[in-house]
């Protein structure tokens, strides 16, 4: 698999990233309407959703506004920019990533 340099300054990213930035980034990912997952984005964004609940109290119990996450909405901003294929490399290195956690 060749990676463009778009791809991997997000996958540098993603690896300076903590645990809970990684399922914020997984979670937008899953519920935007701009990325072209190949992936059951429901199913991915309801898996996610229950992982970050059950270590960050403040998603668990307050209304998240990701807007507040500046690299999370850079990241996807950088994503939207890329091809549908580069999109599906970001997102299968990230998902991976996210399940080595627990």
């Amino acid at each position: 698999m060749i990676w463009t340099q778009k791809i991997n300054y997000l996958i540098n990213m993603i690896n300076d990233m903590d645990s809970k930035n990684k399922l914020r980034l997984a979670i937008c990912m899953s519920d935007s309407n701009y990325t072209n997952l190949k992936y059951d984005k429901p199913k991915m964004y309801k898996y996610f959703d229950n992982m970050l609940k059950e270590i960050d109290e403040e998603y668990r119990t307050t209304l998240i506004n990701f807007a507040k996450y500046h690299l999370i909405m850079f990241a996807m901003a950088k994503i939207m920019e890329m091809t549908k294929e580069e999109q599906n490399q970001v997102a299968l290195y990230l998902f991976n990533n996210v399940k080595i956690l627990q």
